[in-house]
This record gives C-alpha cells, structure tokens and sequence, in this order.
C-alpha cells in the first residue's frame, strides 16, 4: 500500500490523480483511466467541502485496485441527483457507477471521513461500440 497526504488546494486534485497513476503500471489502462476519474471526484470533494488536508491510500494486487481517500472535515458525503442545469455534485454518483464496490466510513477518533472505492481487474472486457446492444432510434 502506498499512501500520501495532500494540501487543501486545487492543485491537489491533479497530483492525487497522478500519485495514483503512477501507482498503477501495470494494470489495464482502461481500469487506470476509470480510478483516475473517480480519484479526482473523490479529492474534488475534499478540496471544495473541507478546509483540511487529505490522505489518498492506494494499493492493488492481481484482482483489484483499492483506494481510500480520508479527510478530518465535518459532515458525511451522500450521493447527490442534481439537475441537468446544475455543473456540480455528482462524484459519488460516478464514483457508484464506476467502481465494484464503494463506501464511507467515519472516523472514530476525530471528524472526518474515509471514503473508499475497490475495482475488480478480473472484469469481462467491455464489448466494442459496434458489439454492443445498443437501441436504435
């Protein structure tokens, strides 16, 4: 497992991603590409809902990529459906859709947060746009 702490500034966004990236040589790219959006939804939130520095913890082995990001703000994340016209506030609902598996955890020591996501790399490969079942209009 690897781990950094970040600063609450909006930089802190593109090294976390990149942090995690980097982490992640050899895996599929497409799982890459995938953490590295729901990284960055992740410490968004960080950055925009509290005024601490964060924590992103990262480890895979051969069957999946975990990722923790932990804050000491108060109040918990909640999935949001925000309208069409609203620009924000839909990080945990791509973080949902993305990842096997997701939670939130509170900190019993101190406020804050950990919220976590798990992708399994022993996915069926998606089909191809042109094998895919899509409805015709």
């Amino acid at each position: 497992m690897s781990e950094r702490a970040f600063g609450n500034a909006p930089r802190a966004v593109s090294e976390a991603r990149h942090f995690v990236v980097d982490e992640l040589v050899d895996v599929p790219t497409s799982v890459v590409d995938e953490v590295a959006v729901m990284v960055s939804e992740l410490v968004t939130n960080c950055v925009r809902h509290t005024d601490t520095e964060f924590l992103v913890r990262v480890e895979h082995d051969r069957r999946q990529v975990r990722v923790e990001v932990t804050d000491r703000g108060p109040g918990m994340p909640t999935v949001r459906v925000p309208p069409i016209s609203e620009p924000s506030g839909r990080g945990l609902r791509i973080v949902r859709e993305l990842a096997d598996s997701y939670g939130i955890r509170p900190l019993t020591e101190a406020p804050g947060k950990t919220v976590w996501f798990v992708v399994n790399l022993d996915r069926a490969p998606e089909p191809s746009g042109a094998e895919r079942n899509v409805p015709q209009a």
